[in-house]
């Protein structure tokens, strides 16, 4: 869209857009796409500080004397908080207002980046990547209810999510290049030092851009927080219990201890909210709307068969090629590059080919590319083995990536939108956890089969066994995204009417956060 003045010249306008939001009058058009520049800046620093801490791992290893076993909580202590506070991050979007909410979590990851930056010790770096973990699960869901309520559902909208998920693939595809290149020139401690001026630039345009929208604390319902307690447990043992497959195998008492725990507590999550709750956290009503449903189980497909390309990748080029951290950052540029193209492609095309076409197509191009992966042995080209095919599953992975944010957020209510934001990041976050679990298992049992009870391979048969291992969980992962399909045909071929519940959303005052 083309602004038809220059951006924020009537003061006055803009205050109206701050306190009264979408319908306001004058600064709307401006101040829309300088919100979408801000909720873009936010998800963007909670993106990157995903992948940018990876490749300094073994400068924080040698500097703090981490372990190989304790080495690994730097990135899950992120991953638990992540992934299990979503939800939870979510609703409190609701009650308490998208603009409080989302400039909450830009302070704590602000504050926690810098204070990690300073760490002396493992216990202190590790907590601050937890706070961070957190910060992200509040930070992420309101990105999404922000934009919701901002932009009317049609072509702005799809626009803006289209927009705003290519800044997401950006942050994960630059976040190796910029870690590795920090990490080299500087020092391990600017993969979270960065953080620090970009989420001061976030908080403050969050409160110059983003309106205020929380209900009347008088009409306020409380929190559910036995609802949120239960969730946030039972999400953090079911990806612990993930993570601990790797290291001790899916039948261990652990893990089975872990995955029992995890099935109690959602079970006791879904109990509270169906019967016991009296203003139950999670909506379950949302589900029934197949859009919604569809969508979930979409992202979770997708996410469970894409999500581990880059970590056998990552391993393909610097374990059996030999590329340094930088080079193998560099390498994946091709991919990150097709899948914001994607991504704007498709939050064009959803408008005329509809949600569900743009679900089914980028699946099946999506297991198109894992199989051509599958295909790759010790002394494959970069190129034809490598790019090419991996090109192919960024591209359906951007095609797929507006419409199923849009299917999932679609007819919802102002006062939901943070639910179903929080929803469907954490159905695509579970699904990039079990699906990683699952195919490291794959791809570690047919590395150790081939290696049999040698101690100490070749150089040659440890590059083959390591290869094959991952092929076949890449051929896994494409029987994995054809699966998916079923779940796209959930999805309404046309437009679905949004539930009663949405239609008769409440009425909300907008005071000053």
């Amino acid at each position: 869209m083309e602004l038809s003045r220059p951006p924020f010249g009537d003061v006055s306008a803009l205050r109206e857009w701050r306190a009264n939001g979408p319908t306001a009058g004058g600064a709307g058009l401006d101040a829309r796409w300088a919100l979408l520049a801000v909720v873009c800046l936010s998800q963007l620093i909670v993106i990157v500080d995903i992948s940018v801490v990876n490749v300094a791992l073994p400068s924080i290893r040698r500097d703090l004397g981490f372990t190989q076993a304790g080495l690994q909580w730097v990135v899950n202590a992120y991953t638990l908080m992540f992934a299990g506070c979503l939800l939870l991050g979510g609703r409190a979007a609701d009650l308490f207002g998208h603009r409080r909410l989302l400039s909450l979590g830009l302070a704590m990851f602000t504050g926690a980046s810098l204070v990690g930056g300073f760490a002396q010790n493992q216990s202190m770096l590790v907590i601050c990547r937890g706070v961070q973990g957190l910060s992200g699960a509040i930070l992420s869901p309101a990105t999404l209810a922000v934009l919701t309520t901002a932009f009317a559902e049609g072509r702005d909208r799809s626009r803006a999510m289209g927009v705003w998920g290519a800044a997401s693939v950006a942050g994960g595809g630059t976040g190796a290049v910029i870690g590795g290149l920090l990490t080299d020139q500087l020092s391990w401690r600017w993969v979270l030092f960065i953080n620090v001026p970009v989420g001061l630039v976030a908080l403050v345009g969050s409160r110059l851009f983003v309106p205020a929208s929380r209900p009347d604390p008088s009409d306020r319902p409380p929190l559910d927080l036995v609802g949120g307690i239960l969730v946030t447990s039972g999400l953090i043992a079911l990806t612990y219990g993930l993570v601990r497959t790797n290291a001790r195998g899916w039948t261990s008492p652990e893990v089975l201890i872990w995955m029992a725990a995890a099935v109690l507590l959602l079970g006791a999550f879904v109990a509270n909210e169906t019967v016991w709750a009296d203003a139950p956290l999670m909506s379950f009503r949302l589900l029934r709307s197949r859009a919604i449903a569809g969508a979930n189980l979409v992202g979770f497909g997708i996410n469970a068969s894409t999500f581990a390309m880059w970590f056998f990748l990552t391993l393909y080029l610097q374990g059996v090629r030999g590329y340094s951290a930088l080079r193998a950052g560099l390498s994946f540029q091709p991919m990150t590059l097709a899948v914001i193209i994607g991504t704007f492609v498709g939050s064009r095309a959803v408008i005329r080919l509809g949600v569900r076409a743009l679900a089914l197509g980028p699946c099946l191009l999506s297991a198109a590319g894992l199989m051509w992966l599958s295909t790759l042995g010790p002394h494959s080209h970069y190129w034809p083995d490598v790019c090419l095919p991996g090109v192919l599953v960024g591209i359906g992975i951007g095609l797929s990536s507006t419409p199923i944010i849009l299917a999932a957020t679609s007819h919802v209510a102002p006062d939901e939108a943070g639910l179903a934001s929080g929803l469907v990041n954490t159905t695509r976050q579970v699904g990039s956890s079990v699906g990683l679990a699952v195919l490291a298992t794959v791809a570690s049992s047919r590395t150790k089969s081939l290696l049999g009870s040698a101690v100490r391979p070749a150089g040659g048969l440890a590059a083959r066994a390591a290869t094959s291992g991952y092929a076949l969980s890449l051929e896994v992962a494409a029987g994995l995204a054809v699966a998916t399909v079923a779940a796209a045909l959930v999805i309404p071929g046309r437009a679905a009417r949004p539930p009663v519940a949405a239609r008769a959303a409440p009425t909300t005052s907008p005071p000053s956060d």
